[in-house]
């Protein structure tokens, strides 16, 4: 069989089949159209080994001689009609001797369908992998039980191979209010695995794994990423194996007996998207918004819908839901520029504070005796959008809907008692609505759809606080089928209501994936609107999301979750770089504080289509405290960077900082916007007697120049930022 060789924006994907089964031989750097007979790449057999070459494939298993972690791992159950059979126990276990049935490339070139079987174990496994336009990948596979027994599937994974130039490791972690932050170390011998046991994604969950090149950062080195689209629990790993050989992979997690396949079933894993670049971690950005934006359902500027100025209630008045205030609230956003009103938690019967309500997805008559129309009205009356916070996947024990169906509560356990079973810890107050049930899923799609049919709703916040700690349905876990569950509930919604986004916001960024968001339109990146915390967050959330996905919203200057104060205008600027919003009673605002925010609002409407259509920029600084990232359009005809001290510098000069990315052939004029030197809290942000020559009139110079030389920053007090606007002038300016 004939090798099958994908091509994509200086990426290659190499496929060969000589050995009986599919391999991967290659995947990273162009290998241009002409090819030489792989049978060269045939490796020595070494002392104290298997007398032929181990392959590691597609799915790499022991029958191959693999001695890593295997591709697919299950057992088979005893023949039915046994006693065995009928206690579910296994009958044996197995490795599976998958070979090639057909492999073919999909229409275009870019693609390929891989089909593999043991017929001796009853296993049919379907692979598919396409390398889109912009060089990301994607791969899943799809095992069917083609045998007369059930088949309990313990885990599928999906892998890749890296080189042995790739040494060391970054992924993300973090915690409630400090997610995506990264951590890197040197690849060692053995199994590295970050396991997600949340039921959701996770704050601790790594949304990339990147294997590269020694010291690859933001604009240089050789890097291998990849991100695991899948909302519930998972495993992602490295491999690496005393012969060299390194796999980078990722993998649902099950519980014992969560996936059981009756003869003719079968199982699809999560999707696995995966990068390489040779230009460092922005090429794995930019192949990863370039995927986005080519999609039919994106929301921004590529396809149209561009991303409204948000307002969101919650830090503004948190459970007070009083009609006058909340109208206040309103015409104020309004006259400031917002465009979308969004009424957080609190809304519904018994609702007060967060130990009660939460099923009950009726609008309380007692708070709302007109219903939610008085409000809707007026927000909708002044130009603006309303949206809608809802918890559709939680229930409060004091609700209607708990006392009325107990049995509709998730339990570790199946029920023994005729309450249930016994009820897994509370977390904020709440359980989990079983949504495996068929009763509860549907009443609660019921009232979803009542809720968006009945008011002019154009956005719903859809938020899940807790995680799923001890889920099981029917008395086995269920993590799998609540996430299957959920999606389908998101997208039934979606088909009926086409004109209503969603955010997935998940106690902030405990489910964000790519599983999410192929049904909802932005993730809520975190719960802190510390704007000091979330440089870092949105910057490694923005590694994979374009930032039109990304909920960024200025927060009150005494933040809610970290206690600090900062001045508007690094709030501001922080928030620009997502889709900009507030979350804040902007009543309260002294009238500087409402000038900046107007400016910064007109500024973000000017600037949105760039924003979330251009290629993001991270510039490598060898000081740690100082950050410089940008969004530079498409044709080079302009960027907006922002340079922050995080904290306070080692040097008493920031000295010349490079602008990345610009067209080394034009010339640019560049400029600070935010704050700007006419503003009368200019000197607030700076340490110095005199700011640098530039600054107060602008600088022009080529982009050649501005990266390599560079400008000299003012002297920023920590925890402040500026932000430039880069313009090119008239026609390429000379080499």
């Amino acid at each position: 069989m004939d090798p099958l060789h994908l091509r994509s924006a200086g990426t290659s994907l190499l496929l060969a089949f000589d050995s009986g089964e599919a391999e991967i031989v290659h995947w990273g750097a162009a290998l241009g159209a002409a090819l030489p007979d792989l049978a060269l790449l045939t490796p020595p057999i070494p002392h104290s080994a298997l007398d032929a070459p181990v392959v590691a494939g597609l799915l790499p298993q022991a029958s191959s001689g693999w001695l890593g972690r295997p591709g697919l791992r299950g057992s088979r159950l005893a023949p039915a009609g046994t006693a065995a059979h009928d206690a579910g126990a296994p009958g044996f276990a197995f490795s599976p001797a998958l070979r090639v049935v057909s492999a073919e490339a999909t229409p275009g070139g870019r693609g390929a369908r891989i089909v593999q079987a043991d017929d001796d174990a009853g296993v049919r496994v379907a692979s598919e992998l396409t390398l889109h336009e912009g060089g990301l990948l994607e791969v899943s596979h799809e095992l069917a039980n083609i045998g007369a027994t059930p088949y309990c599937l313990d885990e599928l994974g999906t892998v890749l191979p890296v080189p042995g130039d790739a040494i060391e490791l970054l992924d993300l972690t973090g915690r409630w209010c400090r997610e995506n932050h990264p951590q890197r170390h040197r690849i060692a011998q053995g199994t590295w695995v970050r396991s997600g046991r949340h039921g959701r994604t996770g704050h601790d969950s790594s949304l990339l794994v990147a294997a590269g090149t020694s010291g690859f950062s933001n604009r240089t080195g050789r890097v291998w990423a990849a991100h695991f689209a899948w909302s519930g629990n998972h495993e992602q790993y490295l491999d690496s194996l005393a012969d060299g050989r390194r796999m980078l992979g990722a993998a649902e997690l099950f519980g014992p007996g969560e996936v059981v396949l009756a003869p003719g079933e079968a199982y699809r894993t999560p999707t696995l998207y995966a990068a390489f670049s040779d230009r460092g971690l922005d090429g794995i950005t930019e192949a990863f918004y370039e995927w986005f934006r080519a999609r039919p359902s994106h929301v921004g500027t590529t396809s149209g819908r561009v991303r409204p100025v948000v307002l969101n209630t919650w830090e503004a008045v948190y459970f007070d839901h009083r009609l006058e205030p909340l109208l206040e609230l309103a015409e104020s956003a309004a006259e400031l520029g917002v465009e979308r009103f969004v009424l957080d938690d609190g809304w519904f019967r018994g609702r007060r504070d967060d130990h009660a309500g939460l099923g009950d997805w009726y609008v309380d008559e007692a708070m709302w005796p007109e219903g939610l129309t008085p409000l809707i009205e007026r927000v909708t009356g002044l130009g603006m959008e309303f949206g809608l916070w809802v918890e559709p996947e939680m229930v409060n024990l004091d609700s209607d809907v708990a006392r009325a169906h107990p049995d509709w509560i998730v339990r570790p356990t199946a029920a023994s008692h005729k309450d249930g079973g016994r009820l897994p810890l509370e977390w904020r107050h709440q359980h989990i609505l079983d949504l495996a049930n068929p009763d509860a899923w549907q009443y609660i799609y019921e009232r979803l759809d009542a809720l968006l049919s009945e008011n002019d709703i154009a956005y719903l916040k859809w938020d899940q606080n807790r995680d799923l700690a001890e889920h099981g349905h029917a008395g086995r876990p269920s993590v799998h089928e609540q996430t299957l569950a959920a999606y389908r509930l998101f997208d039934a919604l979606r088909a009926a209501h086409p004109h209503v986004e969603i955010e997935s916001c998940s106690s902030g960024g405990a489910r964000v994936d790519l599983g999410i968001l192929q049904r909802t339109d932005r993730v809520w990146a975190s719960d802190c609107n510390d704007a000091l915390e979330r440089q870092t967050i949105q910057r490694w959330t923005q590694a994979v999301l374009p930032p039109e996905l990304v909920g960024a919203h200025v927060g009150p200057t005494h933040s809610h979750t970290t206690g600090r104060v900062h001045d508007i205008s690094f709030r501001a600027i922080t928030a620009l770089f997502g889709h900009f919003g507030m979350e804040w009673d902007i009543r309260q605002a002294a009238p500087a504080e409402r000038e900046t925010l107007r400016r910064a609002i007109r500024l973000y409407k000017r600037h949105r289509g760039l924003i979330h259509s251009g290629v993001r920029v991270n510039a490598d600084l060898t000081e740690p405290n100082l950050a410089l990232h940008g969004v530079l359009a498409h044709d080079g005809a302009s960027g907006l960077f922002s340079a922050v001290a995080l904290g306070t510098l080692a040097t008493e000069l920031p000295g010349r900082v490079g602008l990345p990315g610009l067209d080394p052939d034009r010339t640019y004029t560049v400029r600070a916007v935010l704050p700007a030197p006419e503003d009368a809290d200019w000197k607030d942000a700076f340490i110095q007697t005199a700011p640098p020559a530039w600054l107060a009139e602008g600088a022009t110079a080529s982009g050649r120049f501005l990266a390599e030389v560079g400008l000299p920053l003012p002297v920023l007090r920590p925890e402040h930022a500026i932000l430039l606007e880069a313009a090119a002038l008239g026609l390429p300016a000379d080499g």
